[in-house]
């Protein structure tokens, strides 16, 4: 099921401001997971091959992290009252400390 479908499942629909960077960042993420395999396939030395999965790892929860920022700035603050900001802020310093 792709993310559109949910949305519109949901009545969620609604523009991202970062959609643009998410997706080159995704593409960039793929292009270095398929220089990943090709150092498997080439018979890579197996640390080079862990760092480089790590750094894609890395990369892709970075993207994760962004968007879900944006889902809590844009989707819960617009959905909600500001009241609730310092608690947006907490969570997202968590989330932050956690996906280090």
């Amino acid at each position: 099921m792709n993310i559109k479908l949910i949305l519109k499942e949901n009545n969620m629909s609604h523009q991202h401001p970062s959609k643009k960077a998410v997706i080159n960042r995704l593409s960039r993420i793929i292009g270095h997971a398929q220089s990943v395999k090709r150092m498997v396939e080439e018979d890579r030395d197996c640390s080079e091959i862990l760092i480089q999965i790590s750094a894609v790892k890395s990369a892709l929860n970075n993207v994760g992290k962004v968007i879900l920022q944006e889902h809590i700035d844009h989707c819960l603050l617009t959905d909600n009252n500001e009241k609730d900001q310092a608690a947006i802020e907490d969570l997202k310093s968590a989330i932050d400390k956690y996906i280090k």
